[in-house]
């Protein structure tokens, strides 16, 4: 079977660093951290009081108060980013409805929800909970409202790996058009677990970053002095299209999708296995689902979390596919501006890579102080760089073990 091109041509994002694509990119390259003391609940006895929030968002523009108060915030966050990567690709939906499918990946979905209707069942009793909690809850709902909402009625799915939900979800929709299943796909990620249960599980877990009087500088990926990664909450959507059906209608296409590798670790809940095996197999797996050298990826927007594993892990994996040539590599992590998505942190990265591939321009990784000889490649510390960039890589990886990779490319005919 002849494989189709895959080619992006629409790009949505809300996120810690801002309401649009261009907002976001221009803090991006710029070095701003989007990282803040939470406020909009009591934080005082947890060990971590800061994350990466999306501020004053206007959701009136895009949903009646009904619509509001009858979804969870990753639904609406997703669906947000969903219109706006719509309107950017030009894309009417109207014209080819039963070929335009979506899936959206979230690692945990409506915990804002939940977290409420234990609350309502523990303080008021089961007939008060709302028959919508159910609906609000689960992590299929952003793949299941954006169509609603848009009509797109083709394949409809939801990937659930932890932080690789959204390179995961993506990379489905590629191989979904690739295969000749779909003409488009409304792909990416959302999640919004910045609330109280959220934030306690993982200081409990210890995972975080207890930076408190300087959160600005907490996310500090592949330097000595890290401690631990930082919450955020956001979304990003992109539109996947096959290249002939994008030429049809005359589409602007920003990029072409042309790897996708996936693996799992079979080793633990929360730790890499060591020195990022799993990690390496998924990029090898990529480089060859592409057809490509390791020599020819000229960027890594890398896992980068912050953390003590996954950062010598991660560092270790590339040595290992890349051989020397790792040394030549530019890579960084923005996760160090927006922290850690969790499962739409690959959807905000990877519209950051087609940013950096249309701008000839390499994100930095803030706050590197320190330097690790664990972590010894060029993370492109502090400030942006200008480099021609062809081919780039963006590396997702969650608990349980999940990996997923994603190779895209400068558009060629």
């Amino acid at each position: 079977m002849s494989k189709k091109r895959v080619v992006i041509t629409g790009m949505g994002t809300v996120n810690p660093l801002g309401h649009s694509v261009s907002e976001y990119w221009d803090n991006l390259q710029s070095g701003v951290s989007g990282i803040q003391t939470i406020s909009d609940f009591d934080v005082s006895a947890y060990t971590t009081r800061f994350a990466g929030q999306v501020k004053n968002l206007d959701l009136s523009q895009y949903f009646d108060k009904k619509e509001i108060r009858r979804s969870s915030r990753f639904i609406l966050l997703g669906t947000a980013s969903a219109l706006m990567a719509i309107e950017n690709a030009g894309l009417d939906i109207s014209k080819n409805p039963n070929r335009i499918g979506v899936e959206v990946g979230s690692g945990i979905g409506g915990l804002d929800v939940l977290e409420e209707s234990a609350r309502t069942l523990h303080e008021r009793g089961p007939s008060k909970l709302s028959p919508f909690t159910v609906p609000m809850m689960i992590p299929d709902m952003a793949s299941g409202h954006i169509a609603i909402v848009t009509g797109a009625k083709g394949h409809n799915s939801c990937s659930v790996t932890a932080c690789a939900s959204s390179n995961n979800a993506m990379g489905n929709a590629f191989q979904t058009i690739r295969y000749g299943l779909a003409d488009v796909m409304i792909t990416g990620g959302s999640e919004a677990c910045v609330t109280p249960l959220g934030l306690g599980s993982f200081c409990a877990a210890r995972s975080l970053s207890t930076r408190n009087d300087d959160p600005d500088h907490a996310s500090r990926p592949f330097d000595k002095e890290r401690d631990g990664f930082v919450m955020g909450e956001g979304s990003g959507i992109v539109i996947f299209e096959d290249l002939e059906y994008a030429q049809n209608r005359n589409a602007n296409i920003l990029a072409e999708v042309v790897g996708f590798g996936a693996t799992g670790d079979a080793y633990h809940i929360t730790a890499p296995a060591p020195e990022g095996e799993g990690a390496k197999r998924a990029m090898q797996v990529a480089l060859a689902d592409a057809g490509i050298p390791p020599s020819d990826i000229d960027y890594i927007n890398a896992h980068g979390t912050s953390t003590e594993l996954n950062d010598k892990n991660e560092t270790q994996a590339i040595k290992d596919v890349f051989g020397d040539v790792a040394y030549q590599l530019s890579i960084s992590s923005t996760k160090s501006m927006t922290g850690h998505l969790l499962g739409a942190a690959g959807a905000i990265e990877i519209i950051a890579c087609i940013k950096a591939i249309e701008s000839s321009v390499v994100p930095p990784t803030i706050n590197y102080q320190t330097p690790d000889p664990n972590c010894d490649l060029d993370v492109t510390p502090n400030k942006s760089k200008s480099k021609e960039l062809n081919y780039v890589m963006s590396n997702s990886f969650g608990f349980g073990g999940h990996n997923a990779v994603l190779i895209i490319k400068k558009i060629s005919n």
